[in-house]
């Protein structure tokens, strides 16, 4: 016959697999990890401090803004697209179109004008009467979204599972000189931006669809190629042209906005004659020379579109020259 004494040993056993079983389910049921949302190596953040350092450049170099036209943006991959929609219904083309002018205007190294709306413009320019003046600019860009796609990874155990959304998205730009419709530059851009889940027994973090995270992708690639674009341009020689001369003052574009200060001193250069290449069929500027330097003493207007300097000739004369015979640059530039 067994006794209390004999059975106490298995009344131990049992209670310690008990609160054994109690604390590991119970430590699995808290398990509740967030949910993380990994962006691409570059950040937006960092990629657009990037732009803002490269549109502030050293006073000594000032940045001037380029005139920028958006042209055809387009998607050319298979998101988003039906028998039933045509080109002029293309949201997600009309996206990457508003999110790079967002970006080129936010950049401050650009002054960007409206292409692809413009037959818009002409209705309302014919609805008031007033005449429609578009302004040249010094380059036009076109470009697609090349690349774009979710999918979703996932892993899963004997006691736990994983999902992440990864949306992904590509943008190719090309810049073209609208005076030979040659392309002078080209460059692409990338984003990814992904979500992540992950559940131990059935508890944890649940992720439904993230529509935003195409939204995100799309942004970093279209701030990536702003980036190398800004870092292209800024490359390039800095130059203005006279507006005015009257009686020992000198006007000329650009202001405080592109970085003119009181007291810079430019190189005023003859514009070079101009010959068409018998090797190439393009028109090549001859260098010009310098014929006097002219020093910045204040600056008027008061945004980028009618912004100006004034100045004194300090070094050399421009006697003998019309204003439009000659064009301002940096000192250091050939």
């Amino acid at each position: 016959m067994t006794t209390d004494k004999q059975r106490h040993p298995y009344r131990l056993i049992w209670l310690a697999t008990a609160i054994a079983a109690t604390a590991f389910f119970t430590g699995c049921a808290v398990q509740s990890p967030p949910i993380a949302v990994k962006e691409a190596p570059q950040a937006a953040a960092a990629q657009q401090a990037a732009q803002q350092t490269v549109a502030l450049a050293a006073p000594a170099k000032p940045t001037l803004k380029r005139k920028i036209a958006l042209g055809r943006i387009t998607n050319e991959t298979s998101y988003g697209r039906s028998l039933l929609r045509d080109s002029a219904g293309d949201p997600l083309g009309k996206q990457v179109t508003d999110l790079l002018s967002k970006s080129l205007t936010e950049s401050g190294a650009y002054i960007v004008f409206e292409r692809p709306d413009i037959s818009r413009l002409k209705d309302e320019s014919n609805l008031t009467g007033v005449k429609l003046n578009l302004v040249g600019v010094d380059a036009l860009i076109v470009g697609s979204l090349t690349e774009f796609g979710r999918k979703t990874v996932g892993e899963s155990g004997f006691l736990s599972s994983s999902k992440k959304q990864v949306a992904f998205a590509k943008v190719d730009l090309r810049v073209v000189d609208v005076t030979t419709g040659q392309v002078f530059f080209a460059t692409s851009g990338a984003g990814e931006t992904s979500t992540e889940s992950a559940s131990t027994f059935g508890f944890g973090s649940q992720a439904a669809y993230d529509g935003t995270l195409n939204d995100s992708a799309i942004r970093q690639a279209i701030s990536e190629a702003v980036n190398r674009l800004s870092t292209e341009m800024a490359g390039r020689p800095w130059q203005t042209f006279f507006l005015s001369a009257d009686k020992g003052r000198y006007f000329v574009a650009g202001g405080k906005s592109q970085g003119l200060k009181p007291g810079m001193v430019f190189s005023v250069q003859t514009l070079g004659e101009k010959i068409k290449s018998p090797q190439t069929g393009f028109e090549i500027t001859l260098p010009g020379r310098e014929v006097a330097q002219l020093r910045i003493d204040s600056n008027f207007g008061d945004s980028e579109v009618n912004e100006g300097s004034m100045g004194s000739i300090v070094n050399g004369t421009v006697d003998g020259f019309k204003v439009e015979q000659l064009v301002v640059r940096v000192k250091d530039a050939s």
